[in-house]
């Protein structure tokens, strides 16, 4: 018995990754490309035209971004299933992107040898979650997660703002910023600015 078509709308602003989506889907007699969008506005404006069963979203667009993306649409249609493909594999970057409704997360570097399967997957309600970044949501699961405020002090610091200027900018005290870098130190397993801010970027917690 023939497989359904899945029918797949690919969000991502650059088209050598949307033409090499297109190549590799071009071979599979079970799935189909039926639209493309550039940004998250668009990628939602197309939802609502095409209503894939299955959608490929990147994170990182101008105008609207992926998870903003990812948003609107599930308000548009709740069961909507959603696969980050994405360059991030910071388990920040993954946990939000789960949160908002993706049913998959996929790196750009596997396109090649994971897209298919999680597409099938994805679209027979399961979850597909690259292996590498799932260790890393594992991994962090348990940690305390830092909070809005100790997240707007280490943007601050990764900008290079010293103590006084950070106090200044959040309208508090420095014993009190001092406060939030020794939790963030503590949260993230560091010892120093540097490092957190290295830390916290490659999770995906800041961007720089």
């Amino acid at each position: 018995m023939d497989r359904p078509v899945i029918r797949v709308l690919v969000v991502d602003d650059h088209p050598v990754l949307r033409d090499g989506v297109t190549a590799i889907l071009a071979n599979q007699t079970d799935i189909e490309m039926v639209g493309v969008a550039c940004d998250g506005i668009e990628a939602i404006e197309q939802y609502r035209v095409l209503h894939p069963d299955v959608t490929l979203m990147d994170l990182q667009m101008p105008r609207m971004g992926g998870v903003e993306a990812i948003i609107g649409i599930r308000e548009t249609d709740p069961a909507a299933r959603i696969i980050v493909l994405t360059t991030y594999a910071g388990d920040a970057h993954a946990v939000r992107a789960l949160k908002a409704g993706a049913s998959g997360y996929l790196l750009k570097s596997s396109l090649r040898t994971e897209m298919i399967d999680a597409i099938r997957n994805v679209h027979g309600g399961q979850r597909h979650v690259h292996r590498d970044v799932a260790g890393k949501i594992a991994q962090h699961v348990v940690d305390d997660a830092l909070t809005e405020r100790e997240i707007a002090v280490l943007r601050l610091v990764a900008v290079g703002y010293a103590n006084k200027q950070v106090a200044s900018e959040l309208g508090v005290s420095e014993e009190t910023v001092k406060g939030h870098l020794k939790s963030i130190f503590a949260k993230l397993l560091v010892a120093d600015r540097t490092h957190a801010v290295t830390v916290a970027a490659r999770r995906g917690i800041i961007e720089l």
